[in-house]
């Protein structure tokens, strides 16, 4: 099965502030409430605000193995310190409508390339400030705690729950503690930082529930929940992305017929400069695909990769650059000559705690690095394809490869890439002209791989919590072969929780 890169996947909730005068003593409660990190506020006021949410899947079959995700949302709030926790006063209710009759949702439910958003809460009365974390609150597998939703599609499996294709009852999706005390957008993840309220201000903000990301599979075959969440200020008009994957040779949509698949991730530089997947959708049968709503003033890169319904892979091409509100026009991909088919990358990730097997949750991505002019570079991710395991329990030590750290727990995991350098465009002057012929070079990748807490939120986990490696299990230089799989040197995760 396949379960998309960290990437941003995602599901969407849409925030919307509109000014008015009421709550001074709502104001001075959350002065004095907010802990260190506060932003204070600054005179009186309220905005209301309108949530929803919406979810371009990637993983959905046939790209992945799911027909549905469902979660059932029972509070979204928002604090305006960046070190709020749990227990911290604060806290605003968002969607107020939820805390008397939870909301269960199909992150499926919507098209890949449309808008569409299933709403939440509307009209809710909001302190001016600046907001600085948002978190959101789902019920309780067991029930416990408060209301329930009004229809429940997990019946028998709690109110959390995937559907795998083809199969008609539900299976539990496991939560931590924290999806009970609050799913936590932190100001390094929340696009273009803080989100400022003023009397009468109107904001649009998107907070991003990335499933496909989400969900680790155990080795017993059970579901978890580890959040991918992401936020950002919107425009719902313009801030958009959208654009066509085409064959470069015919410039016509690339034949899917009934297995092909056509990925586009939209991506931003973390904090080493590398890019990683923000958004991830599926394009349609004519390779049409559309990002909206989209953080305001934020630029991306854009990222594409397909297989055709014959097997044929095509290289990777990346648009740099672009920002809201573009129609990016033609987007061309190369089709693999000679041996057509993709690259798979297989490896392993072992974890350790001292002198004992520890057990984390660990995601992998694949890298090719690009020139973007001047002498600079950047590596980007690329989508991994077809029947990838890229979010997976390290939790065993059955299986594990000769040479792994002594009294380890080990899993194996595979990316499946394209086997050819990718083809570059600089978005420069509201377009972008041409994209580059991929190099006839070695095509080189690097595997990175991150660790996080099992059951803890995606708390990041072990010393250091990101490895990247460049070698091949020989350790030469890790070479995509086209129609082959490449062995990929082991991932050893060392002084884990």
């Amino acid at each position: 099965m396949r379960i998309a890169p960290r990437s941003r996947v995602k599901d969407r909730v849409l925030l919307y502030w509109v000014g008015g005068l009421m709550g001074l003593v709502c104001l001075a409660t959350a002065l004095v409430s907010c802990g260190g990190g506060m932003n204070t506020m600054s005179g009186g006021g309220t905005g209301t605000i309108n949530v929803s949410l919406t979810d371009p899947p990637s993983c959905k079959f046939p790209n992945g193995a799911f027909d549905h995700v469902y979660v059932t949302i029972r509070s979204v709030q928002a604090n305006m310190s960046a070190t709020a926790d749990d227990n911290s006063g604060g806290w605003q209710e968002l969607a107020p409508q939820l805390n008397a009759q939870p909301k269960q949702i199909d992150l499926f439910a919507a098209a890949s390339n449309t808008c569409l958003l299933t709403a939440l809460g509307s009209n809710t009365a909001l302190p001016v400030g600046t907001y600085q974390q948002i978190r959101l609150l789902l019920v309780p597998n067991d029930g416990g705690g408060g209301p329930l939703p009004a229809t429940n599609a997990c019946a028998g499996q709690g109110f959390n729950c995937v559907f795998l294709h083809g199969v008609s009852t539900p299976a539990e999706l496991q939560l931590s503690s924290q999806a009970n005390t609050g799913l936590k957008i932190p100001p390094g993840q929340i696009v273009g930082g803080p989100i400022t309220v003023t009397a009468g201000m109107n904001i649009d903000l998107n907070i991003d529930f990335n499933a496909c990301a989400s969900i680790i599979q155990q080795g017993n075959g059970q579901f978890r929940l580890k959040p991918v969440l992401t936020a950002g200020q919107v425009s719902t008009n313009n801030t958009g992305i959208s654009g066509q994957v085409v064959d470069a040779m015919t410039l016509q949509p690339i034949s899917l017929l009934t297995s092909g698949t056509v990925l586009v991730a939209l991506e931003q530089q973390d904090n080493t400069g590398t890019d990683v997947i923000f958004e991830q959708t599926v394009a349609d049968s004519n390779g049409n695909f559309n990002f909206c709503p989209l953080p305001s003033a934020a630029t991306f890169d854009v990222v594409a990769v397909a297989i055709n319904g014959a097997g044929v892979a095509y290289n990777a091409s990346v648009a740099v650059g672009v920002p809201g509100g573009t129609n990016l026009g033609m987007i061309p991909l190369t089709p693999e000559t000679g041996s057509t088919g993709p690259t798979t990358f297989q490896g392993f990730v072992t974890a350790t705690s001292g002198s004992m097997a520890a057990s984390i949750d660990a995601s992998v991505s694949a890298l090719q690095t690009i020139s973007i002019g001047n002498n600079v570079t950047r590596d980007v991710t690329i989508p991994a394809e077809g029947a990838s395991i890229a979010n997976f329990s390290v939790s065993s030590n059955t299986g594990c490869p000769s040479g792994a750290p002594l009294n380890s727990n080990c899993a194996e995991y595979t990316l499946i890439e394209p086997a050819s350098n990718p083809r570059v465009g600089i978005f420069s002057g509201g377009t972008i002209t041409s994209y580059s012929i991929p190099p006839i070079t070695d095509v080189l990748y690097k595997i990175r791989a991150s660790a996080a807490v099992p059951l803890n939120g995606g708390t990041s986990d072990c010393v250091p919590s990101s490895v990247t490696t460049s070698q091949d299990a020989s350790n030469n230089s890790l070479k995509a072969i086209a129609g082959t799989t490449v062995t990929v040197k082991e991932i050893d995760f060392s002084s884990c929780s």
